[in-house]
């Protein structure tokens, strides 16, 4: 994520992040500053994990005062130790205080994100299989969210509907089954996407080979299945295991022999990475 992007992309989502946080005023601020006055404060690791986010930090004070200055000791993707400064932030006082929340929220997720996702990349080493997520994103942070896995070491999977061509039991069942749905997508897509069948089963799986689908997803399979569906598809199509994929089964499953594993869970169940900013000061005279 460079600074072109930032400000392309991120800077209207983090601006809405603090019109949430802030309507009219931050009245706490404001009643014990009532002018500029410059201070530093020391963004401090809690816990042991990978950072991520840091642009996305010093941007929410960049926007409230593009003279707040960040000076980081660690970057994006780098493992922190609990106790561990990992940067300064100095400015006005006024805008410390009210970007801390918002600046804060934003790297304890995409850390929290980027740790969780570390540590089950882990798990499928010396394996084929690569990690990927999902569309199963907050709100609003699915741009924080997917950067965050990436910095995790894992892959992104499509990043929205436009992306490429998923179709899943509803889509069959509106088409009237695989090879109907399958030949629709290629009627109504450019040839540069590749059409992702849903398959719940193995007949599932051989009538998705038949129709020509370039990636079939194997959906909450029991392993045994999963591994008689690789043998079966025999590489004519990519695949991807998929449906409460967690650390505990993740290695079970890349032994299978799958291509792919996405895990909604490297997003919406990643806990946060505990960071504080601490020891609010005036900044000293030089």
């Amino acid at each position: 994520m460079n600074e072109i992007s930032m400000k392309i992309n991120a800077d209207e989502l983090i601006r809405l992040a603090l019109k949430e946080d802030v309507t009219s005023g931050d009245i706490s601020t404001d009643a014990v500053l009532k002018e500029f006055k410059e201070g530093t404060v020391d963004l401090i690791c809690k816990q042991d994990g990978i950072v991520c986010g840091l642009q996305v930090f010093e941007r929410v004070f960049k926007i409230l005062d593009e003279k707040t200055r960040v000076e980081f000791f660690v970057k994006d993707g780098d493992k922190v130790a609990k106790g561990q400064h990992i940067a300064v932030v100095t400015g006005d006082m006024r805008v410390l205080l009210t970007g801390e929340r918002t600046a804060l929220n934003y790297l304890q997720r995409m850390s929290g994100i980027a740790t969780y996702t570390h540590e089950t990349a882990a798990l499928l080493k010396g394996t084929k299989t690569r990690l990927l997520d999902t569309r199963k994103t907050t709100p609003n942070m699915r741009l924080f969210e997917k950067y965050a896995v990436k910095t995790g070491g894992g892959n992104n999977h499509r990043y929205n509907l436009s992306d490429a061509v998923m179709l899943k039991d509803n889509h069959i069942g509106a088409a009237g089954g695989i090879k109907e749905a399958v030949a629709a997508a290629r009627a109504h897509c450019s040839f540069v996407h590749k059409i992702e069948v849903e398959c719940e089963n193995l007949e599932m799986c051989r009538e998705a080979v038949e129709a020509g689908a370039d990636i079939i997803m194997l959906d909450n399979m029991p392993v045994a299945d999963m591994k008689a569906a690789v043998k079966m598809i025999a590489g004519r199509a990519l695949t991807e295991c998929s449906g409460n994929v967690t650390r505990e089964n993740v290695k079970n499953i890349a032994e299978t022999g799958v291509d792919f594993v996405s895990s909604g869970a490297l997003t919406h169940s990643a806990p946060i990475l505990d960071l504080s900013l601490k020891n609010l000061r005036p900044t000293e005279a030089k």
